[in-house]
């Protein structure tokens, strides 16, 4: 088995429990507040783990250059951005068909990668990648007076156009993220991601306290003071950051985003086994195509 697939679940599984704690947290904290722990609790360990591999691993550190800089802060600044997108189209009233389109990542990741590094996919690993996001879409509608011919007809509107915006900046993020740990060069690819997760989370920490402190100082004093919870948010966080750079680094992003949607397969067996939720039938339909888009992924790659 290639080393990315096992990183990529792990980082999933994390990213899905980092989103669980962010839920909780966002009711005292607001927003901008739980969007920003993730950040700014994260610097500590994320430095803390390249450190480790330094010193401990004994992995030299990789020399920075202007490429490496430049990708790494537009990948921050567009993720900073796609969740500010997300968050903001929750609020919209008539925001179903928008929630479908910001589904779209692992196809825009797939076209980033292409007009940015020239990467391009197997046929077999397309279909798969478009199978998996049908499969998040009929998740995303489940329940929802929605059908295909709506769908299209709200490509025009505002919510759509939102989705749409916020997949594009993730799949943005994601490739420069890659384009930045490739610029590297070496030492090799644990130490190129490390190096680079702590560059981009020291980056968004910065950014986001100084727009919280000119915009929104209430939601800075908030999450120092939730601190305790905020903690683990940042300590999950930086662990599934850590998978998704190394995967990225190790294997192209439309790959590397299509695997992560495994991340809904972990939530439905949570609700299922744990919370005894009962799954809506395009729930279970949307599980299968996630479920049948990886392994063709698997099997194309």
């Amino acid at each position: 088995m290639d080393l990315w697939i096992p990183v990529t679940i792990f980082a999933a599984f994390c990213q899905n429990a980092r989103s669980a704690l962010q839920r909780h947290l966002a009711g005292r904290l607001g927003t901008t507040g739980a969007t920003f722990v993730r950040f700014g609790y994260g610097v500590p360990f994320a430095l803390v783990y390249l450190a480790g591999l330094h010193w401990l691993g004994g992995h030299s550190l990789p020399e920075p250059n202007a490429p490496f800089a430049f990708y790494g802060m537009v990948g921050g600044i567009a993720q900073i951005l796609a969740t500010f997108l997300l968050v903001y189209l929750f609020s919209l009233r008539n925001f179903v068909a928008g929630t479908a389109y910001s589904k779209t990542e692992p196809v825009q990741a797939a076209i980033f990668g292409l007009v940015l590094l020239g990467e391009t996919v197997t046929p077999l690993a397309g279909l798969a990648i478009a199978v998996g996001v049908v499969g998040v879409i009929f998740v995303s509608l489940a329940g929802k007076p929605v059908g295909v011919g709506s769908l299209v007809t709200a490509l025009a509107g505002r919510p759509a156009q939102i989705g749409l915006a916020s997949a594009a900046m993730f799949g943005l993020s994601a490739v420069c993220y890659r384009a930045a740990s490739l610029s590297l060069g070496g030492p090799g690819f644990l130490m190129q991601a490390a190096f680079t997760l702590a560059f981009v989370t020291t980056f968004q920490t910065i950014a986001m306290i100084a727009w919280m402190a000119w915009r929104e100082p209430d939601q800075l004093r908030a999450s120092a003071v939730n601190w305790r919870g905020a903690v683990w948010v940042g300590l999950v966080g930086v662990a599934g950051s850590a998978g998704w750079f190394t995967a990225m680094t190790l294997e192209k992003v439309a790959y590397v985003r299509a695997l992560g949607q495994i991340e809904l397969i972990f939530t439905f067996i949570v609700s299922w086994r744990i919370f005894r939720e009962t799954l809506h039938p395009a729930e279970l339909i949307g599980t299968a195509l996630i479920a049948g888009g990886i392994v063709l992924l698997l099997l194309g790659t």
